[in-house]
């Protein structure tokens, strides 16, 4: 892979992880498009591993705050609303359940069947709608103070529909959040803390299969390592413009960019598959 190739595919992952657009289907159509080689299993580790670095870097003291409450700890000079929900470890450990249960029966499909045009698009559509009601309904003004284990596993059951390409695991779980009375900065801080633990699960199972089909092949090692720097440094900075952004403008521009991305996916596969017939 050519490292300009690796550098924009990192960028393209930086974005759409975080943005609520899903990363999936831009890293599938955007190679389907220019006619790259989207780097395979190897390279979609590394920008997992990067999205990775992204949440730990900008989430690393609300992590350390969140861990040692829950084991008992007493942390001072944290974050206030952090500290008045003490189970808020635990409560992220149990929303990640569905998407660990789901990934597990769905990952061959979520790998081949589903990753194609047709499902994608469909996906970007039906959960744009989605998001434009939870932000017409939205009443807002429960905090991560406030979180309960209801809204914990509505909220992580919705990120394990994200296994399915197009559907953006933080536009489903945001709007997830917002249907449960959280305001947007909070359903969003809520959601990439909890895509941290579902997002390790998943490099390290993958880094396993690679490990296990004969380990990273020698031209693939330094858009790796580009992968995962542009990818986590430039991630980090997408989530602080995000939340900067939710505390004051709504997910209306998300929706319509959803929707029309949709609808060209939809009509660019129609539209091949009808020349090549």
């Amino acid at each position: 892979m050519p490292i300009f190739h690796a550098v924009v595919l990192g960028i393209i992952q930086a974005l759409t992880e975080f943005l609520p657009v899903s990363s999936t289907a831009h890293l599938i159509l955007v190679p389907w498009f220019l006619g790259w080689n989207d780097g395979g299993l190897t390279f979609d580790v590394a920008l997992h591993a990067g999205t990775l670095l992204a949440v730990i870097i900008y989430f690393f003291r609300d992590w350390v705050q969140i861990i040692g409450q829950g084991f008992g700890l007493r942390m001072t000079g944290g974050d206030r609303d952090i500290q008045e929900n003490r189970s808020l470890l635990w409560l992220l450990a149990a929303a990640s359940i569905p998407i660990g249960i789901v990934g597990y029966m769905f990952d061959k499909q979520a790998d081949t069947t589903w990753r194609q045009p047709y499902v994608i698009g469909t996906m970007l559509i039906v959960v744009g709608i989605v998001m434009w009601i939870a932000e017409r309904r939205l009443v807002g003004g429960k905090k991560m103070s406030t979180i309960q284990w209801s809204d914990g596993i509505v909220v992580g059951l919705a990120q394990a529909v994200s296994v399915i390409p197009g559907t953006s695991r933080s536009g489903a779980t945001i709007s997830a959040g917002l249907f449960r009375n959280m305001n947007r900065e909070t359903a969003a801080r809520f959601s990439f803390l909890l895509s941290t633990p579902a997002i390790a699960a998943a490099v390290a199972k993958k880094a396993y299969d690679i490990h296990k089909a004969g380990g990273i092949p020698p031209d693939m090692k330094t858009p790796i390592v580009v992968g995962i720097i542009v990818s986590g440094l430039l991630g980090a900075v997408v989530i602080a413009f995000f939340l900067r952004y939710l505390r004051r403008d709504s997910l209306m521009p998300f929706v319509y960019y959803r929707i029309v991305f949709g609808i060209i996916v939809i009509a660019l596969a129609a539209f091949f598959r009808f020349s090549a017939g």
